[in-house]
């Protein structure tokens, strides 16, 4: 009798990463072999960690480890120990807001991908800005031998560092934030670019009558996003209408109350740009409760590209953060040659491709969302 063969990996996968082994300097990650081996990342590695009391079956087992080699993977435990180059193997990584921020973890796995490859280690601490602890956090950092500093906000905003980040001998990058006197490289989202390419896409669409519900407008993010609006408009030759800029608090249920107002005007828009995807959740309950589809009665666009987004009906159009690419972006301009405060650095600022959806359609003869009554 044939003996059964182990599932095998997707053969288009394993060939891909083969020949992205094969080029020099890029190093094998837990996810290369997860994709290749048809698992997930946690699944391999617990079997390379050989992690006691998981229940992971035997042919699990050997595909993982036969597509780890096969790709030439090198961890700790698996292998020999790689060959390290960096910054010394540590790097700090400081934000003011962790637990309840999905950016700030998406911003550490950018910098953990770009850290691993070249087999440094990164180190997290949470300050939440308090003015005893955060300096007291940093220091432990400093103190315990990283060789580099990341500090990173969660709101984007120009901030007042204290004097002794001034003073490390260690390079230090800045993301989502930015000082007045540009003494560190920073990276921050183009949310102007960002607001315009979402308000365009609206346009490209034959949407002339578009409402947008921002966030807090003392934000910058907010304020930036608005600009974007505006101008997109502006090259359009749209004028703009006050009326249809209702500011919201990035929040469903300010979402779902500024639609209700949206609807409630006399000449009502044919499209919303939510300024970010919680706020579009709160919009497309308040279209379905006023009878309205999307995007045949009402186009509809997000902002941030949240988890969420994906699984709302139909999926939701919006743009995404670059959180991931610019914690990578961290770690590639940890410049050793270059201490602190010893020049003034541009803002890098990356951008915040829009992801087209389904919920984007030209608008129906006439021009109008229908009169339903709110």
């Amino acid at each position: 009798m044939r003996k059964p063969k182990t599932p095998e990996a997707s053969e288009p996968a394993r060939d891909k990463l083969a020949r992205r082994r094969s080029r020099p300097g890029e190093r094998v990650t837990m996810m290369d072999i997860a994709a290749a081996a048809g698992c997930s990342q946690a699944a391999v590695s617990f079997v390379l960690n050989n992690t006691p009391g998981t229940r992971i079956s035997q042919q699990t087992r050997d595909r993982v480890l036969d597509v780890a080699r096969m790709l030439g993977y090198v961890g700790t435990s698996y292998a020999a120990a790689a060959t390290y180059s960096g910054l010394d193997n540590v790097i700090g990584f400081a934000v003011d807001q962790l637990a309840t921020s999905p950016e700030a973890v998406v911003a550490i796995e950018g910098a953990r991908q770009a850290s691993w490859k070249a087999g440094n280690v990164l180190l997290v601490t949470q300050t939440l800005s308090d003015p005893f602890m955060e300096p007291r956090a940093i220091r432990a950092l400093t103190n315990g031998g990283i060789s580099a500093l990341i500090y990173m906000t969660i709101y984007t905003r120009e901030v007042e560092l204290p004097p002794y980040i001034y003073e490390l001998d260690i390079p230090t990058v800045l993301v989502n934030c930015y000082t007045a006197d540009f003494a560190f490289p920073a990276v921050v989202p183009s949310e102007i670019a960002g607001g315009q390419s979402a308000t365009r896409h609206l346009i490209a669409h034959k949407h002339w009558r578009i409402a947008t519900i921002t966030g807090e407008i003392w934000m910058q993010a907010a304020q930036d996003r608005l600009t974007g609006y505006r101008r997109a408009l502006a090259t359009a030759d749209i004028p703009f209408d006050p009326e249809l800029v209702i500011e919201g608090d990035w929040s469903a249920s300010a979402g779902y109350t500024a639609t209700k107002k949206l609807l409630a005007l006399r000449d009502r828009p044919t499209a919303i740009f939510c300024q970010n995807d919680r706020t579009a959740v709160g919009c497309y309950e308040a279209l379905k409760d006023a009878g309205l589809h999307i995007p045949q009665d009402m186009s509809v666009v997000g902002y941030d590209d949240e988890e969420i987004s994906r699984h709302l009906v139909p999926a939701l159009t919006t743009s995404v953060l670059p959180h991931l690419a610019m914690g990578q972006w961290a770690i590639e301009h940890l410049h050793p040659e270059r201490p602190p405060g010893k020049r003034r650095y541009p803002i890098a600022k990356l951008e915040c491709s829009l992801v087209k959806r389904q919920s984007v359609a030209e608008p129906r003869p006439g021009g109008s969302a229908g009169v339903v009554s709110v």
